[in-house]
């Protein structure tokens, strides 16, 4: 079973325990009605659509209102795994902040262990669904006079592989964070700060987000009058200094102030229930036509870096008239063993959409490959709608999953199939999901290849199939060949992201771009090395460090779709105010460790640790781990059991949980070779909740007395009421029944 899946089943039997939880009187109880019979609640379903937390429950005896207590029969028999009880929300408070192409959210809450006795304690979990391409910066946990806190540190071995479990943390599934918190008191109050970043969305001129933020009726508190309060702070700045426009929203947002290109936003509510939809809301940025600019600032003195950081954007504009280049692509898939099933139907249903929106005047091939190559022509073939309907057929027939993994020999065969191409963007689009040895030397072979055109270069854009395939090789890869990467972790999310992966790619109105600036400053690195394509659907932000002063104007050039040459103004802006380092640390992590990976450079790996530890991102070469810091009072109570217990030698008392890995890795080859099923999430063994299983398991009777111990259990098809109602019927009758029961259960 799936850890996503093992999840949904814990909260399932979580809901059912809740039904003990005595909610005073005329109060429903804590756990939400069940579906009808025919209806099947899908793992899905029981997913948090928002950052909740839930009651770790291993001895189901414990579960009870710490409040009200209801003194219900004892459970015997333990729940293993355990159960998950969502905990109730007493407040909740979301911020946005949006910083070029990242939105950074913050997401303050309360919740209230109400299902534990007091005087027991539990774990708590916290679970978050991050959004698009999110990345966690930060969890501090506020608890029973204990607080808690992530920090990113240096992993001990750089070239360990870190796929070891740990229950501190980590994630279910791809964008499902989770994070355990010890041993909390019933009755105890648990307040959570939880950072983290996403991407976000650009479409026909507009940047859409989508924060989770839909909770479930059923964590809503126990009292009759309780104020809840939620709150929403938006912040926007893209930092282009352009008016900035707000489409749309989930949410009966205020603007409170605005400025030059800059927008503030505000939600407060008294509501009855909490938010029951995701918060969306969409903005574009006021300009007709193509524009760009820098940003630029000073080191700060903890930086550790005396270079200023610099970056430049461009934007398509919101003509959507404008021209794009046609393309010549050429579609090389993997069609190994390991894709069998979905992945291999979910790439061929998104490859025939793609096929479907190629214009009049592309060119298409598709290279098949696993141990040898299938192409559906020997050369290039036109887009024509009866082309495209026989590759569709062509790929029907020929995409079975078999056979094992070779990269560089359909690569080699697609740049020689673009070699004559003129007035058009070449397009290699490389899908796969395996890792293979020769990964360096296909990035030496293809940059060689490349740099002896002197035309329009063919472009390379990767996209890797779950967590076996190096993803750092494919970005290294598209960063070579000025494409575009993308990834799906999840089968669910491949023809999706391939899609867009592909329109991206596919829409290009600016290339060849170069920047005159690069001749004039005394040093500077830049993130990507080649500076890709400007597309009609997507912004182009790079980045980089550098000396040197900064004239106020610049000029970016490029090729047009009809060959004309195109001058870009680039005015310079010094910016104080706007987090710079903070909104590119991803990208620069990521493009460090995939040149680190590649030059084997043990200079970039250090770079990345130091960038990794500053901005409290994880990297390869990184972990993040929770730790505790106490109050005096607890200090003290610490050193005096410390002296009474000095005859006994054991580990320190500082609580260290690691958190499970939360990157990439560089591939897995062996895994691969053995074309095992592609890696989206580690398959457990198929676990039942033992207390269920025994409560119907020790007698073949649905209930007997109240003296048998092992009899008077909580059953998953019967509620409390019945089996307290049963039981005391048994106790009243005495019966010879019970004296039988009490046999079975001695033998």
């Amino acid at each position: 079973m799936a850890e996503d899946e093992e999840f949904a089943k814990a909260v399932e039997e979580g809901l059912k325990l809740a039904k003990r939880v005595y909610a005073g009187k005329d109060r429903q109880l804590a756990a939400p009605p069940l579906p009808a019979a025919k209806m099947e609640r899908t793992p899905e379903s029981l997913h948090p659509g928002a950052p909740m937390v839930y009651a770790v429950i291993s001895d189901p005896a414990i579960v009870d209102n710490p409040d009200i207590p209801s003194y219900q029969p004892h459970v015997h028999g333990r729940c293993n795994p355990p159960a998950l009880i969502p905990l109730q929300m007493g407040e909740i408070g979301l911020e946005v902040d949006c910083l070029l192409g990242t939105a950074f959210v913050a997401v303050r809450g309360r919740w209230k262990v109400h299902c534990v006795m007091r005087h027991k304690s539990c774990d708590c979990r916290l679970v978050v669904p991050v959004g698009e391409q999110g990345s966690i910066l930060g969890v501090e946990v506020e608890v029973g006079g204990r607080s808690y806190y992530t920090q990113v540190i240096e992993l001990e071995d750089h070239n360990m592989e870190n796929t070891a479990k740990s229950e501190g943390g980590g994630f279910l599934k791809p964008q499902m964070f989770f994070l355990t918190i010890p041993q909390v008191n019933g009755g105890v109050d648990i307040s959570i700060r939880v950072r983290w970043s996403q991407k976000l969305i650009y479409k026909d001129g507009q940047f859409f987000v989508t924060v989770p933020f839909n909770f479930p009726k059923y964590i809503t508190p126990f009292a009759k009058i309780f104020l809840k309060k939620e709150k929403i702070y938006l912040n926007v700045n893209p930092g282009t200094g352009k008016e900035i426009m707000l489409h749309t929203t989930s949410h009966p947002l205020k603007e409170k102030k605005r400025q030059a290109g800059k927008l503030t936003f505000l939600y407060e509510a008294d509501v009855e229930s909490w938010s029951n939809k995701d918060f969306d809301f969409s903005f574009s940025i006021y300009s007709n036509d193509l524009f760009g600019g820098i940003l630029l600032k000073s080191a700060t003195t903890n930086d550790g870096d005396e270079r200023d950081m610099f970056s430049l954007y461009l934007f398509p504009g919101s003509n959507q008239k404008r021209k794009v280049f046609k393309n010549e692509v050429v579609f090389v898939v993997d069609i190994s063993g390991s894709m069998q099933g979905k992945p291999i139907e979910n790439v061929k249903s998104a490859l025939s959409t793609s096929l479907l929106e190629l214009r009049p005047g592309d060119y298409f091939d598709i290279i098949a490959f696993n141990d040898e190559l299938h192409s559906f022509s020997s050369c290039m073939e036109p887009a024509t709608e009866d082309v495209v309907e026989n590759a569709i057929n062509w790929m029907n027939k020929i995409f079975v999953a078999e056979g094992g993994t070779d990269i560089m020999l359909p690569l080699n065969e697609a740049i020689c199939l673009l070699s004559s191409m003129k007035n058009s963007i070449p397009h290699i689009f490389l899908v796969t999901d395996g890792a293979v040895e020769d990964e360096r030397n296909i990035c030496h072979t293809v940059r060689t290849h490349l740099a002896n055109r002197d035309s329009i270069a063919p472009r390379i854009s990767t996209f890797g199939i779950g967590t076996y395939c190096n993803h750092y090789f494919l970005k290294m890869l598209a960063s070579i060949g000025k494409g575009q990467y993308d990834a799906a972790y999840d089968s669910d999310a491949i023809e999706k992201h391939m899609l867009r992966w592909f329109r991206r790619a596919s829409s290009t109105i600016l290339a060849n771009i170069t920047v005159d600036f690069f001749s004039d400053i005394d040093e500077f690195e830049v993130y990507p090395i080649h500076i890709p394509d400007l597309s009609a659907e997507s912004p182009l932000i790079i980045s980089g460090r550098c000396y040197g002063k900064f004239p106020e104007t610049l000029k970016a050039k490029g090729i047009l779709a009809d060959m004309s040459y195109a001058d870009i103004d680039l005015k310079v802006q010094d910016t104080k105010d706007l987090s710079l380092e903070k909104a590119l640390a991803k990208q620069h992590i990521d493009l460090l460790t995939s040149q680190a990976w590649f030059s084997e450079s043990k200079q970039l790996e250090e770079k990345v640790i130091k960038l990794s530890i500053q901005s409290s991102i994880p990297s390869e070469y990184t972990c993040m781990v929770l730790l505790q810091t106490e109050t005096e009072k607890q200090e003290a109570v610490k050193k005096v059991k410390k002296r009474e217990s000095r005859k006994h030698s054991g580990p320190d008392d500082n609580l260290s949980i690691s958190v499970r890995s939360m990157v990439n890795g560089f591939g897995n080859v062996i895994a691969t070779k053995e074309n095992r099923s592609t890696g989206f999430a580690e398959a457990k063994e198929h676990e039942t909740f033992e207390i269920y299983h025994k409560a119907v398991g020790c007698c073949n009777r649905i209930a007997c007395c109240c003296c048998c111990p092992c009899c008077i259990k909580t059953c998953s098809k019967l509620n409390d009421q019945l089996v307290i109602a049963m039981a005391q019927l048994c106790t009243a009758l005495s019966c010879l029944a019970c004296s039988e029961c009490c046999t079975e259960c001695s033998n």
